[in-house]
């Protein structure tokens, strides 16, 4: 048993391609089966240099590795398109030489024009055939000719529309058009490419996205005229917005792969969320792992239907599986993501990591993604100079009203025997809800604004701890200086 993803280098890669690679890789592992990655990138015009690296690196990130490929190679390589023209060479002479291809050398200013006329007509846009049967000086004759032909199929009436679905049951697809099959700059397009070279690789199961369904038909068409066997053919539902339309990376940020790593959410969760999308465990948890998905997979438990990507629902199980880290490996992850944001340096410090390390069972009961660490922890690691208060909250709580608890602060903590939270706790009351009669919540804000720049924090007097004397004195001497004190 063989599956294979096929993402094109077209930019960012898009989040659909961890969604289809999830359910090939969990179908190939679960059956002693390969999953191959193929880079699909014919498409010069779109072509993205870094895209292919971001690809590697963004499932590499998620933990979906596969078997064969362009970095690792393989028996059947190469696993580019670009690097496999002659093989594809070869079968369209064969297409053309059997009567099921022909050449085209309509120019798509010709082409533009035949559709409009079609659709003001109100008919069905497809190729009218125009260059069938005429060689290339007869065509020349005629309007809208150009140099570099394409070659298209030949579409007979009898195409075969109803297919087998293993998830869907018998599904019929439109009759297509003559589908263009090799472009004017000799490359195949995607229709030829992706038939030849699943079949030149093995691929037993073809698992993409519903949007395929109706070129399906175009496809068995090659592999019936190659003579080839036809692959079972899965069509997963496809990921939507939460208007059912489409998730595109146009419309979502969260479309692009890369915008979970941005914005710290673990690779673990992303997996299980994906695995939520249009699957279901035996037992109705919604908490599994990939391993607990390749122990049960069964295609009958996807729902066609397409799923509504719920960022809430993914910050939620995020949520959990941030929780259920070990501290250690929290930290560490953190520091990565601190990092990757700029916030700590490319390679941080022993201090630095220290510092994240003491400070991670502050936060992590009240994180959902790794971003909210940025603004929870970032007053711990900047340096004075650096430190700026959120306006807002400034404005709000360091008012003259303020200048006395910071003050009575400052004079406190600058008499403190022991600097630990206990410590700073007992100090704090005495001087603010004690001897200013203050209410806890009235008392500490000031404190909290000028130590930590913001209303909200991790625990104020652990915060102080962590931060050390001199620093949180200065910090309180600058708010005082806010507080017009």
């Amino acid at each position: 048993m063989r599956v294979r993803v096929a993402p094109s280098p077209t930019g960012d890669p898009h989040v659909g391609t961890a969604y289809m690679s999830l359910f090939n890789l969990a179908f190939a592992r679960q059956q002693g089966g390969q999953f191959v990655l193929r880079i699909e990138d014919t498409d010069r015009a779109r072509y993205v240099a870094d895209s292919e690296a971001q690809i590697f690196d963004t499932l590499h990130w998620l933990g979906l590795d596969w078997d064969e490929g362009p970095d690792k190679g393989g028996p059947f390589a190469p696993y580019r398109q670009s690097e496999r023209s002659e093989s594809y060479r070869v079968h369209v002479e064969r297409l053309l030489a059997d009567g099921h291809a022909y050449h085209c050398w309509c120019s798509t200013e010709r082409l533009a024009s035949m559709r409009e006329d079609q659709q003001k007509a109100k008919l069905p846009t497809g190729y009218d055939r125009l260059c069938l049967g005429t060689t290339r000086e007869e065509r020349a004759a005629l309007p809208g000719f150009s140099e570099l032909p394409v070659v298209r199929m030949l579409v007979p009436d009898d195409a075969p529309l109803v297919f087998d679905d293993v998830v869907r049951g018998e599904v019929k697809a439109p009759r297509p058009d003559d589908q263009v099959i090799v472009k004017a700059d000799g490359l195949p397009t995607y229709h030829l490419a992706n038939v030849v070279d699943d079949h030149e690789m093995g691929i037993t199961h073809v698992v993409r996205g519903e949007e395929w369904i109706s070129s399906t038909p175009k496809h068995l068409l090659l592999y019936d005229w190659l003579g080839w066997e036809r692959p079972a053919l899965v069509h997963m539902p496809l990921l939507r917005n939460t208007d059912k339309s489409k998730i595109s990376k146009r419309k979502n940020p969260a479309a692009r792969l890369m915008w979970f790593q941005e914005q710290g959410y673990l690779p673990e969760a992303l997996v299980n969320f994906l695995a939520l999308m249009g699957y279901s465990q035996p037992d109705g948890a919604e908490i599994f792992s990939f391993d607990d998905m390749v122990a049960s997979f069964d295609w009958a438990r996807v729902n066609p239907v397409g799923p509504v990507f719920d960022i809430d629902k993914l910050d939620w199980l995020n949520g959990h599986y941030v929780r259920e880290l070990p501290v250690a490996d929290l930290a560490g992850r953190i520091t990565a993501h601190l990092s990757r944001r700029g916030v700590l340096p490319a390679e941080p410090t022993a201090e630095q990591r220290a510092t994240v390390l003491a400070a991670t069972p502050l936060v992590n009961e009240r994180m959902q993604v790794l971003r909210e660490a940025e603004g929870m922890l970032g007053f711990l690691l900047v340096e004075d100079d650096a430190f700026t208060l959120d306006a807002e909250d400034a404005a709000k709580v360091l008012t003259a009203d303020a200048v006395a608890v910071l003050q009575a602060s400052a004079e406190a903590l600058g008499a403190v025997a022991s600097w630990d939270a206990a410590s700073i706790e007992q100090a704090l009351r005495a001087a603010l809800v004690e001897s200013l009669g203050l209410k806890p919540k009235n008392a500490f804000a000031p404190v909290r604004v000028a130590v930590t720049g913001r209303r909200v924090s991790p625990p104020l007097f652990e915060s102080l701890e962590l931060l050390g004397r001199e620093r949180a004195l200065r910090r309180l001497r600058h708010g005082l200086a806010t507080a017009g004190g």
